[in-house]
């Protein structure tokens, strides 16, 4: 008898676990508050918990079609996610509420913040990082980090790479994503040369930790600040015009771009 009172418990929890997952499905994937001010195709995900954006970190999908990325980002076993899902169409996909965390960054490092996913919106690129980035898509993207950014009071430094908070495990939006084109329209930093000396004494490690990388793999943080701002200089330390760069992005950081 006991065995079989076990058996029918065991069937009772099972049943309510099911149901407490189709309600969360149903809940989590119902519509989203509109807070964007362009258009967007809402395909809410059930993959997010709560927090306030002060960030925006950019990635690429590494796949082929819109479709695909939106059938990951939105699997409840898949356990990833993010805010926004643009297509090379232009397309804005809205997958999670500004206000909730998606979960997108993964492990990630900032400038003393060790959780982007708590502290940023994230935008998924359609592109499978080995392809130019598409026109209208870029457009949109523009036009949504005008938005995103004003709203929210998000500083020109805080737009991100995923490569660059997770520097070693990351490398998207990849090396032809246009950050010179999104730093002239203020979103992210840019500077180009001449570069005035950095201060003597001051190592490469110090010099990115400054900007925000994690630097406990030196390597790493030099691959991924390179990717950003000196693409197509493979070696494992920086040039001194590079540190020179470095010291000139710090001062627009400061001073707000």
């Amino acid at each position: 008898m006991s065995g079989l009172l076990s058996v029918k418990m065991a069937g009772t929890m099972l049943v309510r676990a099911g149901a407490a997952l189709l309600i969360l499905a149903v809940v989590a994937c119902a519509p989203l508050p509109q807070r964007a001010n362009v258009p967007v195709e809402q395909r809410p995900s059930p993959n997010f918990d709560e927090r306030r954006p002060n960030f925006v970190i950019l990635h690429h999908t590494s796949g082929d079609s819109a479709e695909r990325a939106l059938r990951t980002l939105t699997d409840l076993l898949r356990k990833v996610s993010a805010h926004y899902l643009i297509a090379r169409d232009g397309t804005i996909y809205y997958l999670v509420d500004e206000l909730a965390r998606a979960w997108h960054a993964g492990e990630s490092y900032w400038g003393g913040n060790r959780d982007l996913n708590s502290a940023s919106i994230g935008i998924e690129l359609d592109n499978n990082g080995e392809e130019p980035y598409a026109e209208p898509q870029i457009a949109a993207l523009l036009a949504l980090l005008a938005d995103l950014t004003a709203r929210w009071s998000i500083p020109a430094a805080n737009v991100l790479g995923h490569g660059d908070v997770a520097p070693g495990r990351k490398v998207d939006p990849g090396a032809l994503f246009p950050w010179r084109r999104l730093a002239a329209a203020g979103f992210g930093l840019w500077c180009d040369p001449p570069y005035d000396p950095p201060p003597a004494g001051l190592d490469d490690a110090s010099l990115l930790a400054a900007l925000g990388y994690d630097v406990s793999v030196p390597w790493s943080a030099v691959a991924a600040f390179k990717r950003h701002w000196a693409y197509g200089d493979a070696t494992p330390e920086l040039t001194e015009e590079q540190r020179g760069l470095v010291q000139c992005l710090l001062r627009k950081q400061q001073t707000g771009g």
